[in-house]
């Protein structure tokens, strides 16, 4: 009996399975099932061919795209239709994908797309849809699953009933055009109660810095990947969200310096593959814990504050293929388990304080393509092991402190970009370098490498485009006869500034080549006809600082910059360095520190794309051309000083983009040209030397950019206008009004309405300008300096007058008092009233002042005590208070007791410290008297003293840089992070306390 049944029970499994199978083949096979009915519903194929209608077709922008509803049409099954997918049961329309179809339109509220209401999966990602999107569809769409919005131009407020979509698995609003889409905090909050069943949530771009971000405590466990790059998120991030069971992919990149938090130490979602922090403010050591991540693919920190040593943990990451951990605060040495790891392809740690050598041998890396490690301070040689790697195509080590030379190559590999510039290297190139015939870029520069390269070792890299081997000084190229048989067919650019080279290299007589930069070389006489042919393609030519004498042929007509200064030119300008030639497309060009002689040629005037121009410091003469008012909507920069210009000014500047004026140390005279008021751009004017006549220019008061204004030794007179609205000269640093004949009161109005002297600036003025053209950049790092006397000396701000303040009004006819108005200058760092007819006593309101570093009231006829206020300013090094008629004590403490006789003589009411007369007892120099209340007061000192010690330190840091960006071209990195963190810190700073005190 028991087997009877259990075969009984195996014929009706075998029955079952066979029914199962043609069930199953019925309902996937058209033949049996789609020939018998209809599947698409007449009402649905009706709504989508009205959403057809309503909608139009746009240009392709993708390469991808394709007009998918070109299929749509009445007279077939719309389950066909591309883009469209059925129930195989009901017939009713379940997903529609018309991503990338070319669609244009919007999603009003009676949109027949919202009659679907079976509908489960929706995606119109990579369209142009705009405006607003509709309630409608997440109240009749109930069934979503899937919902893709992506890459389109929709924008406001999304609708708090996408929360009514309980049952998505998947939501895409990213990537949203200019205007954006919008999460308040009320309707984030209700998505992220409601929809328990997401797996997938990307908002890339979407605005959410009105959220709650403890509202992502809310989001499902279940959650498997987060997309918040670019949201604009701010404030602690939670970091549970890294704790959650499922995650595997989150990203919260680009929210910058608002978004911050702590990376959790213990508990982190084991499944993690792609972990993208970059450009945030996370905080804090790498915990261990980290190798526990051993499922992660990609791992970027960067551009965050994370610090501490790198853990060794890293070794466990075997799936691990992208590593960017640049531009944080990392030290210590490197990790060597980080070198074993096997599947990595990108490895950056540059911007950061990792030090120690490299490892002398690795035993990973076999997949490593690019390896980034700038900016550090690595120490060491270069080990070869770098140039053996097999996959390796781009190595940057710059900016470290790699010594020794670098050993020959065993079996090079193919590595297309070498980066080892700002480095110790020393010792000359080895031959088997140049067997790394990959090569496209290869800087050298900035190290300390010798010898001689030779051509035909270079023509072996017959791929580089882009050679520096600059700052080299023991570095030479050959010089043979022979070099005319060795070409570089792809080379583009090629620097070897500050080098030894004797002769004009005349084996980069190549057609591609676009940027040559030979400066501060020892290259003496001519550049022939010959040598100056085949450059059709030369955009940029750096010959300056040699001691060339002559062009025999203008360098190339597509010439966009052309540097010749400092080198022995003389004679026309337009035979000896334009050979009658007119390159059009000139856009810098440079001639400063030669001796050219006669006119300015009239065809310049016809560049109608010149950014700047500079023939300072020659013998030029004549006149300044009234033509130069067709360079009005281009040129930036015009440098015309210490030269033998005669005449009036140009008239002709009228709504041009001028920034720099430089016109001082010439002859020119009259009156001072009234078109400059309309040259809103104008942040440097210098007219100082010459033989102008006229009253102070206050026309200019209506510049808003207007920082440095130099009119010193001309011939103004009359007095200075009190009468100016608060907006006027707002801007200005630095001016210089001495040696003229001024006359009246010190404008009182005048110095209230000077704002960029009351407070430290919030934001850096510009340094350098930066253009991009045909895909060159071309970094117009022209000096342009600017003369003060400060400190009984003459100095010059290179560069640096942007961080600089300074009035000097001193020889001048000045009458009246010293105004109180004058102490609001808090941030002046020199102050000249010298030689003058000032009468009354010295304003205590100068002791407010405290950023002074020098201060000459001499020759005067002050009366009355010494402010003991004075004794405020601590930063003071230079003080001339002699030939006045000041009496009594001089004040005692401070910066007073390091002032000699010098600075009092002249004055025989006075008596005290370094004098030689002594004071009664009843003249003792009594204490300041405190500007402020004490309660507020002696906070605002102190923290002005911390505030100026790093504005003081800044100040010679700054001159410091300058010169060596001046005489070296670098390192540009660092003055840039310089100004950066040293201008971030000070704002930070007064902020802080200045809403403490609120």
């Amino acid at each position: 009996m028991g087997k009877v049944v259990k075969m009984f029970f195996r014929i009706l499994c075998l029955l079952l399975a066979l029914l199962h199978f043609h069930v199953h083949c019925s309902l996937s096979s058209p033949s049996s099932f789609l020939d018998s009915a209809h599947l698409c519903l007449p009402e649905q194929r009706a709504a989508l061919l009205e959403f057809k209608n309503t909608i139009s077709l746009d240009d392709c922008w993708l390469a991808s795209s394709y007009p998918t509803t070109n299929s749509w049409n009445e007279s077939t099954d719309c389950c066909s239709w591309d883009g469209v997918s059925c129930h195989m049961v009901t017939g009713q329309v379940i997903a529609i994908d018309l991503s990338a179809s070319c669609l244009n339109g919007t999603l009003p509220a009676n949109s027949s797309l919202f009659h679907l209401q079976g509908l489960q999966q929706l995606n119109l990602a990579f369209n142009d849809f705009n405006g607003s999107i509709s309630s409608e569809l997440f109240n009749q769409l109930v069934s979503l699953t899937h919902l893709n919005l992506s890459h389109n131009s929709f924008s406001d407020l999304i609708p708090y009933e996408i929360s009514l979509l309980s049952k998505l698995v998947s939501l895409d609003l990213s990537n949203n055009g200019f205007h954006k889409l919008r999460f308040d905090s009320q309707g984030f909050d209700m998505l992220a109660c409601n929809l328990t069943e997401l797996r997938n949530l990307i908002l890339d771009f979407v605005d959410m810095s009105d959220v709650a971000l403890p509202s992502f405590l809310n989001l499902t466990s279940s959650l498997e990947r987060l997309i918040l790059s670019d949201c604009e998120l701010h404030g602690e991030f939670p970091s549970e969200i890294f704790r959650l069971p499922y995650l595997q992919h989150i990203d919260l990149s680009l929210n910058n310096e608002n978004l911050s938090g702590d990376f959790p130490k213990t508990n982190l979602s084991s499944g993690l593959k792609l972990l993208d922090l970059s450009l945030c403010s996370f905080r804090g050591s790498i915990p261990a814990s980290i190798g526990n991540l051993t499922q992660i693919i990609l791992l970027d920190f960067s551009g965050n504050d994370f610090g501490g040593q790198i853990p060794d943990a890293f070794g466990n990451l075997n799936k691990l293929t992208t590593l960017k951990f640049d531009s944080c605060k990392f030290s210590g040495q490197l990790p060597t388990t980080m070198f074993n790891l096997t599947q990595l392809n990108l490895l950056d740690l540059s911007n950061n304080r990792l030090e120690g050598p490299l490892p002398s041998h690795v035993s990973g890396l076999q997949l490593l393509e690019r390896f980034w490690l700038s900016n550090n301070l690595i120490s060491g040689g270069v080990p070869s092991w770098l140039f053996t790697l097999p996959s390796l195509k781009g190595l940057d080590l710059s900016y470290n402190k790699l010594t020794g030379p670098i050993d020959q190559i065993q079996k090079p590999n193919s590595l297309e970009y070498i980066y080892l510039s700002s480095n110790d290297i020393h010792g000359s190139i080895p031959n088997s370098f140049f067997d790394l015939v990959s090569l496209e870029t290869l800087d050298l520069s900035s190290n300390n490498l010798s010898g001689v390269i030779k051509s035909n070792m270079l023509a072996k890299l017959k791929n580089l485009t882009h050679l520096d081997l600059s700052k080299n000084s023991l570095l030479s190229l050959s010089a043979s006869e022979n070099d005319v048989n060795y070409s570089f067919p792809q080379l583009v650019s090629v620097s070897f500034s500050s080098c030894s080279i004797t002769q004009f290299p005349s084996f980069f007589r190549t057609s591609n080549l676009e940027r040559l930069d030979l400066s501060n070389n020892k290259i003496c006489g001519g550049i022939s006809k010959w040598e100056a042919e085949g450059w059709e393609s030369l955009l940029e030519l750096d010959l300056s600082n040699n001691a060339l004498t002559n062009l025999e042929q203008f360098p190339g007509m597509n010439l966009i910059a052309l540097d010749l200064r400092s080198n022995l030119l003389q004679g026309p300008i337009l035979s000896t360095c334009l050979k009658n030639q007119s390159p059009n497309n000139l856009m810098a060009f440079y001639v400063s520190k030669n001796k050219l002689t006669g006119n300015i040629p009239l065809l310049i005037c016809n560049w109608s794309s010149l950014f700047i121009l500079d023939l300072s410091r020659n013998n030029l003469s004549g006149t300044i051309p009234e033509c130069f008012g067709n360079l009005s909507p281009s040129l930036m920069v015009l440098n015309l000083e210490m030269n033998n210009f005669q005449g009036k000014m140009p008239d002709s500047f009228g709504g041009s983009s001028l920034r720099v004026l430089l016109l001082n140390d010439n002859k020119l005279e009259g009156l001072l040209s009234r078109s400059l008021a309309d040259c809103s751009s104008l942040k440097l004017l210098n007219l100082r030397n010459n033989k102008f006549t006229d009253t102070f220019p206050h026309w200019l008061a209506s510049l808003p950019n207007l920082q440095v204004l130099l009119l010193r030794n001309n011939r103004l007179h009359g007095p200075m206008p009190n009468s100016l609205a608060s907006s006027n000269f707002s801007a200005l640093q630095i001016i210089d009004l001495s040696h003229n004949e001024l006359t009246g009161p010190l404008p009182a109005k005048f110095f209230q309405n000077l704002r960029a002297m009351k407070d430290i600036p919030e934001e850096r003025p510009w340094r350098f300008v930066r253009y991009e053209t045909r895909d060159v950049v071309i970094l117009f790092n022209n000096y342009y300096s600017v003369n003060v006397t400060t400190k009984r000396l003459e100095i010059e701000l290179v560069k640096t007058f942007a961080i600089y303040t300074f009035m000097d009004f001193s020889n001048n006819l000045f009458c009246g008092q010293i105004p109180e108005e004058l102490g609001e200058l808090i941030s002046l760092q020199g102050l000249n009233l010298s030689n003058n007819n000032l009468t009354g006593p010295i304003s205590p309101s100068i002791g407010n002042m405290i950023a002074l570093e020098s201060l000459d009231l001499s020759s005067n006829r002050l009366d009355g005590r010494i402010p003991s206020q004075l004794t405020n300013l601590t930063f003071l090094e230079v003080l001339n208070l002699s030939q006045n008629d000041l009496v009594g004590p001089i004040p005692k403490g401070k910066q007073f007791d390091t002032f000699e006789n010098d600075s009092y003589s002249g004055n025989l009411g006075l008596c005290g410290f370094p004098l030689s007369k002594k004071c009664g007892n009843e003249e003792e120099p009594k204490p300041p008297v405190p500007m402020l209340e004490e309660d507020e007061g002696s906070e605002l000192a102190f923290i002005w003293k911390v505030v100026m010690m790093g504005y003081g330190c800044g100040v010679v840091l700054g001159l410091s840089m300058g010169y060596i960006v001046f005489t070296t071209g670098r390192p540009w990195w660092f003055v840039r992070m310089v100004e950066r963190d040293w201008q971030n810190t000070v704002t930070k700073w007064i902020r802080k306390n200045r809403g403490g005190r609120n």
